[in-house]
């Protein structure tokens, strides 16, 4: 690139993504995931890249005159004000579909691990209680059934790992994925919560999906029914879910997510000994991560470059042209 291109980076990436940029352009990495604005106040921006908790505010937005790309080295924008960039004729880039293998592979081992207790049978006997086989009740997930809020990219390679455990498969009603439904049986959100062993949840958050398991849902749900959430903690009221918890009529419950992370020491959710809570991890392993930062980086040095990208990875496309 012929011009200076400085680029406000919110969050570390992955070492050949961050190498990449910084062999195109002069990179402003920013001391905290919410303190781009101190940059952005002194020096002209044209990129912003993130991950998951930079904030990408309206206001950093309108800090940066000459912002023309956002990207995000991830998929879910709710921590980008997509709409404010729109208006600003700001393209907002993220990668759709790039973590669905690695986080449906995470759902199925949250999954196993809390059907058969596997995380208390290891921490039994490393604590030197072998006995606990004596009172173990874990069970098998074959012949269980499945219900997947959310039948995107994730919600439909959980379905083919689920289908080949031997599960029966549901999914949520929703009239854009109906047509094109392939074997799994849709349902509408009270039938699914009554008719589900276990529960998967594989939403976007929006205003829609934002506490959509609430204290209503959750007790419509089947006696004794895993969840599992490895999408976002707010899709589900955990004040409710402990509630549940604690009356027994929630079985368990297996999270890569949680509303406030890191929690607090003593968050009663994570210390209930049917819960089991990973550190937001599931698209972290070394290739997905990687994958993930390398292609939003080059996708937004080709838009910075005038190139052209892939339009599925150009989330507002659409409305600009």
């Amino acid at each position: 690139m012929d011009a200076p291109t400085n680029i406000l980076l919110l969050e570390t990436i992955s070492f050949e993504a961050d190498a990449i940029l910084r062999g195109k352009g002069t990179v402003f990495m920013a001391k905290a995931p919410d303190a781009g604005g101190v940059i952005a106040t002194k020096e002209p921006i044209h990129a912003i890249i993130t991950r998951g908790k930079g904030d990408v505010s309206a206001a950093l937005i309108d800090q940066c005159p000459e912002l023309r790309v956002i990207a995000r080295c991830g998929v879910g924008l709710d921590n980008v004000d997509v709409a404010h960039a729109t208006r600003r004729g700001v393209r907002v880039i993220n990668a759709p579909g790039s973590n669905a293998d690695t986080v449906a592979e995470h759902t199925l081992g949250l999954m196993l691990s809390l059907q058969r207790q596997t995380f208390a049978s290891v921490s039994a006997v490393k604590a030197g209680d072998w006995a606990f086989r004596n009172s173990y009740d874990g069970d098998e997930i074959r012949g269980k059934t499945l219900g997947i809020l959310g039948y995107g990219n994730i919600g439909r390679k959980v379905e083919l790992l689920a289908r080949a455990f031997g599960m029966i498969v549901l999914h949520l009603a929703h009239p854009q994925v109906q047509a094109k439904d392939d074997g799994a049986m849709a349902r509408n959100l009270d039938a699914l919560l009554a008719e589900s062993d276990i529960l998967t949840i594989h939403l976007p958050l929006n205003a829609t999906t934002r506490q959509l398991l609430d204290a209503t849902a959750l007790y419509q749900t089947k006696p004794g029914a895993l969840i599992i959430n490895t999408a976002r903690g707010e899709i589900i009221d955990e004040n409710s879910l402990l509630v549940g918890l604690q009356s027994g009529r929630i079985g368990g419950y297996a999270s890569d997510v949680l509303t406030t992370e890191p929690p607090s020491k003593d968050s009663g959710l994570v210390a209930h000994p049917n819960v089991l809570i990973t550190p937001h991890s599931a698209s972290l392993t070394a290739r997905t991560y990687n994958q993930m930062c390398v292609l939003t980086v080059n996708n937004a040095l080709d838009l910075l470059a005038g190139r052209k990208v892939d339009r599925r990875y150009v989330f507002n496309g659409g409305s600009l042209g």
